[in-house]
Formats: C-alpha cells, structure tokens, sequence
C-alpha cells in the first residue's frame, strides 16, 4: 500500500467567503482546499502555508489543527491510471488565515485558479470530498 500525506489550509474571511483552488489532475476537474502533499522531511504546518501560497499567492497563518482524515483509495479509483496498490491518504487540516499577498492563480501545478466563494454557495460547486469535510470540522457549514 501506498501512503501519502499532505495538508490543507480551511481560509473563511470576514465575508464568510472560503479561498478554493481549482484542482486539475486525475479524471475530473473540481475545487478543493488549498493545500498538498508534504515534501520529504516537512513540516506539516509549513507544507500547509507553503501549499497555500503556491496555489493562492496568499500567506496565511496556521491558527489551528482542525483534524486529520484518512482515507484508502484503491488501485482503480486512483490518479495514476497503472496503480496496482491502494493508496493511504492522510490530509492534515488547519484553519488559517490570511496575512499578506494577493490572489493569483497557480501555473504549472495541480491547480490553475484560486476563487473566494461564499459559503453558502459551496455545495452549487463541482468540488472534491475534502471540501465538505475540511469545512465541516471547521464548523463552517
């Protein structure tokens, strides 16, 4: 079995609007939390702002772990199409916030935009699971 872990930034502004990238591997195209695997050796924390900042251009403060959410993938469901092991998904969720920069969409990645969208409209998206669950724990929906 494989494993991969990674770690997600939940950002609500004072608008009660949620910052999203556009995730754009694999089967389909959908929005997600901003956030991503963690490079070997990293920091969970710093893996979160500096995922944050390569899809967003933000930098964010890390307020809070919210949860971590495991899930196993199997081979068929999974991005590489020649995977024959399951894949272990540990996401490591924080809430944060906004402290400098400005939006701007990633290029070259595995998301080409960043949007704030009210949370109201969050469930009217084409989004990953990870959405919901990262604002749920953030008590956010």
């Amino acid at each position: 079995m494989d494993i991969r872990v990674a770690a997600y930034a939940v950002v609500v502004d004072d608008a009660h609007r949620v910052l999203l990238a556009h995730w754009n591997e694999g089967r389909r195209a959908a929005w997600t939390m901003p956030g991503g695997g963690l490079e070997p050796g990293e920091d969970p924390e710093q893996a979160a702002r500096r995922e944050v900042w390569e899809e967003t251009g933000y930098k964010v403060e890390i307020l809070e772990l919210l949860g971590i959410h495991s899930r196993v993938i199997p081979p068929s469901r999974r991005i590489a199409e020649d995977a024959t092991d399951p894949l272990h998904a540990l996401r490591i969720v924080y809430r944060a916030r906004v402290t400098g920069g400005r939006l701007r969409n990633e290029v070259d990645g595995s998301t080409d935009r960043a949007e704030w969208f009210p949370l109201g409209s969050v469930t009217t998206l084409q989004r990953v699971k990870l959405v919901d669950i990262a604002l749920g724990m953030a008590g956010a929906v």
